[in-house]
């Protein structure tokens, strides 16, 4: 599986057959459709005819010859067999010649009007339609072949997000249907200008990438850059809008996000009214966001159906368990190699008393329970769901309670590994706790080499890079350095609605309003105004 994934995204193959190429690498070639049935059946088969799930039937329609092909893998075949192909015998019986394109086009109003159907031209718009899961008529005596929709095969159901699951709010979230994933997000924004362009991606798996952004809203500057790194990406396969984030983003040096990710269509609604530009790939459960900003991983969905008093005060635990995570282990080690003196006395002698015996230095024990930490978080993600929980929690009590009483480590180092592993899950976001459990490590290293200095300048090397970051043309500390003040009502703490009049300016947007007319809510002023 991995030397398969490994040739999807490295170098194309040498050996695949001129007409492969013809229709999947250069996506600009269109063959016209013969008038004879015979040849396009030979072009038909030269390109799928050893696939298993390809099916090809002969038809006789009208006294002409005629095929129709589909995919069984992609086309609901019990459909095909029980509609289809019975429309298509009784149009044999109740017409006798067909002698022109109009006569095709009128029998195709009338017989196929409960289905979606296209005439097209070309081999490409045929292999095209029918690998989307449509069937292709093809008949003698004419250029023309008829692309018939007829339904494709059951898909995963909606069902509540499995990463960003909130308390209050809408329960859905995305799934791996493109077009079920683009109603979720129009049921919410009903708004005609909301405009969605689609591209296709990956010169083997012909993916289709779709942008969503609210026209005459969203920064035009913002649109095309987004359809310009698009169009530039020169892949073999697109299995997920992870290798999208991957090709799209601004750096591939940082263990930042510069790309938002989220399963929720609320949380895209909500970002496309503000301006922001989606990015929703087929096949895919996870939609994207650009540009995005540091501050928007500290900030959850339910931030916003929560009162505001509650929703700023867990805005600022986010905050804080982030800081906790980060620094606490490197703090822990810092202090107790080289200052010491920073303790209070009765706290250094507690702390020195559950050490006395352990045969390592501090440094060592930490790393040695982060290590032991992320081994059993990932046992816990990989293995099956009715025991992955159980492994990772009854692990980490077992190993640790045994570490403790080897001597190995220090009941205080089992407290400080196990709060920072809890405050990393705090965050709504999961791919930046990533970041921040690659930069502990850092942090804990320098502060075994240069105490709490080498943590403070390591802090200083890091707000350094965030200030270097873009997210598309956007600072990523943004609105905080540069610091801008009208944009500080939805950073650290959420204001009230009716006082969040204004989108965020670092958008650049063409309308920055956010409500047209919000007042305070108050009682009426008397018991007769009802106002």
């Amino acid at each position: 599986m991995t030397f398969i994934i490994k040739q999807l995204f490295s170098k194309k193959s040498e050996d695949q057959s001129d007409v492969v190429k013809e229709f999947v690498e250069d996506v600009t070639d269109e063959k016209a459709i013969f008038s004879e049935v015979d040849k396009n059946r030979k072009v038909i088969e030269d390109i799928f005819g050893e696939s298993i799930d390809f099916s090809m039937s002969e038809i006789l329609f009208s006294e002409r010859k005629g095929f129709i092909i589909y995919f069984s893998s992609m086309t609901n075949s019990e459909r095909v067999l029980q509609q289809l192909k019975p429309s298509l015998s009784q149009l044999h019986h109740e017409h006798e010649k067909i002698e022109s394109l109009d006569n095709l086009k009128a029998i195709r109003d009338s017989f196929f009007s409960d289905h979606r159907t296209d005439l097209v031209q070309t081999f490409h718009e045929c292999v095209w339609h029918a690998l989307n899961g449509a069937v292709v008529l093809f008949l003698e005596g004419f250029a023309h072949a008829l692309v018939i929709e007829v339904g494709g095969l059951e898909h995963r159901s909606i069902s509540e997000p499995s990463t960003q699951t909130i308390i209050r709010g809408p329960k859905d979230a995305f799934v791996e249907s493109l077009d079920i994933n683009l109603s979720l997000i129009r049921r919410r924004v009903k708004n005609p200008r909301l405009t969605f362009r689609q591209y296709i991606v990956g010169s083997e798996s012909r993916t289709a990438v779709v942008i969503g952004y609210i026209d005459g809203l969203t920064n035009p500057g913002i649109v095309k850059e987004v359809e310009e790194r698009i169009e530039k990406i020169d892949i073999y396969a697109i299995l997920d809008s992870g290798n999208v984030e991957e090709m799209i983003s601004d750096s591939a040096y940082t263990p930042f996000p510069l790309i938002f990710n989220t399963e929720r269509p609320d949380s895209i609604a909500a970002n496309l009214m503000e301006g922001k530009v989606a990015i929703l790939v087929d096949g895919s459960p996870f939609a994207l966001l650009v540009p995005c900003v540091f501050t928007d991983f500290f900030q959850a969905t339910e931030d916003y159906y929560q009162p505001y008093f509650m929703s700023s005060f867990i805005r600022l635990v986010r905050y804080s368990s982030f800081m906790i995570s980060l620094v606490l282990p490197s703090l822990y080690v810092a202090l107790t190699t080289y200052h010491v003196e920073l303790f209070p006395t009765t706290l250094l002698i507690s702390i020195q008393s559950q050490r006395e015996g352990v045969p390592f230095p501090a440094v060592v024990e930490i790393l040695a329970m982060e290590l032991t930490f992320e081994v059993l978080r990932e046992a816990g993600i990989r293995m099956p769901r009715a025991v992955g929980q159980t492994v990772s929690i009854v692990g980490a009590l077992v190993i640790g309670q045994a570490a403790v009483e080897a001597g190995l480590v220090s009941n205080v180092l089992v407290i400080i590994v196990a709060f920072t592993a809890i405050s990393s899950f705090v965050s709504p976001i999961y791919n930046f706790s990533i970041s921040t459990r690659l930069l502990r490590f850092v942090l804990i290293i320098g502060a075994s080499i240069m105490g709490l200095y080498a943590v403070l300048l390591l802090l200083v090397v890091m707000v350094v890079h965030l200030t270097s970051l873009r997210s598309f043309g956007v600072s990523y500390l943004t609105p905080v350095a540069p610091l801008t003040l009208g944009d500080q009502d939805d950073v650290f703490v959420r204001f009230p609605v009716w006082a969040n009049k204004k989108k965020p300016s670092y958008l650049k947007q063409v309308r920055n309003d956010k409500m047209v007319k919000s007042v305070k809510p108050s009682p009426p002023s008397s018991e007769g105004d009802q106002t």
